[in-house]
């Protein structure tokens, strides 16, 4: 019997996987939404974010065979985050990354698949963005120091029609 991961590219499982997470994570926004109301379901689910990610960049290093790399360095850290988002960016994600200035990395949303989301559930405005903990949870995780700008209550593509953060890393 062949293998059915033989008949999927690479860039489809990837898309299949992050879709299938993202509807899950989806729904449980939603039931806990219905279930604890909206303060709550931010507070947790930011929480829980920012914990899986830890997690998350760890194994993605080990997946990229750098398990055992020092992270000393801003070119070190480049090359690893675009592997990494290399790995869990789908297509349907229209976000990007850039490096701006020195030890400076910054993300942007032009189109954010959440936003949509939320937006549909007709909370928007009481949203608190946990797609950038994401990214502060990698930090944390690969035991980085960093500092975020803009400082953002709520989703800053509601209120400016963009979104994006500057990660200014400190070595």
């Amino acid at each position: 019997m062949s293998n059915p991961l033989d008949k999927i590219s690479k860039e489809k499982l990837r898309d299949l996987l992050t879709r299938c997470w993202m509807t899950h994570d989806a729904m449980w926004f939603f039931h806990s939404l219905q279930e604890v109301g909206i303060d709550a379901t931010n507070r947790i689910n930011r929480a829980a974010v920012r914990d899986m990610a830890a997690l998350e960049a760890q194994r993605l290093k080990k997946a990229l065979g750098r398990a055992d790399e020092r992270l000393n360095d801003f070119s070190t850290l480049k090359t690893l985050f675009e592997e990494m988002f290399g790995v869990i960016k789908a297509d349907f994600m229209k976000g990007s990354m850039e490096f701006t200035g020195e030890n400076v990395l910054r993300l942007s949303w032009h189109q954010c698949f959440a936003f949509e989301g939320i937006n549909r559930m007709g909370i928007i405005d009481h949203y608190q963005c946990g797609i950038f903990d994401r990214i502060d949870g990698w930090f944390n995780g690969l035991g980085l120091k960093f500092e975020v700008s803009p400082k953002v209550d709520g989703c800053m593509m509601a209120k400016e029609g963009k979104c994006y953060r500057d990660y200014s890393i400190f070595f």
